[in-house]
């Protein structure tokens, strides 16, 4: 049994998604994990990860279009407002979506679908640096 971690810095010029599958599978290829498991984590509670359509781009803007009618930025909605208006609402974000995701290794490779990337979801309106764990396990063959 084989294991990596490594601390993945993603940059959000602003809200939003950002693709980050590249620097990920870097991380993987660089590994000799055969078959395993990579599990990713976001250290951040106004930030999150999905896995989401990476061929058109409409997807994403109504990602983020509806993710602005569910949990709105509405001064008179929310107490919370330490950081900002947008404060809040980028914590609500976060509990809809996750921190954490889980992609499973097979011949070296993450196994995601063909028109599937990892992408962090930057809910906050100013450009941010996440810090995220990519934590892999498993056997070389």
């Amino acid at each position: 049994m084989q294991q990596a971690i490594r601390h993945l810095h993603v940059r959000a010029p602003a809200q939003g998604l950002v693709d980050f599958t590249a620097l990920v599978r870097e991380f993987v290829n660089e590994q000799s994990i055969q078959t395993g498991i990579l599990t990713l984590f976001c250290h951040h509670t106004s930030a999150s990860l999905i896995i989401q359509e990476n061929a058109d781009p409409s997807v994403r803007r109504d990602l983020e279009t509806y993710f602005d009618t569910i949990a709105p930025e509405d001064p008179e909605r929310y107490e919370h407002d330490t950081e900002g208006p947008d404060d809040m609402p980028a914590h609500l974000r976060t509990v809809l979506t996750q921190v954490q995701l889980s992609v499973p290794i097979e011949h070296g490779r993450m196994t995601l679908g063909t028109w599937q990337g990892i992408y962090l979801f930057e809910h906050r309106r100013r450009p941010q640096t996440r810090d995220n764990v990519a934590h892999i396990i498993g056997h070389s063959e």
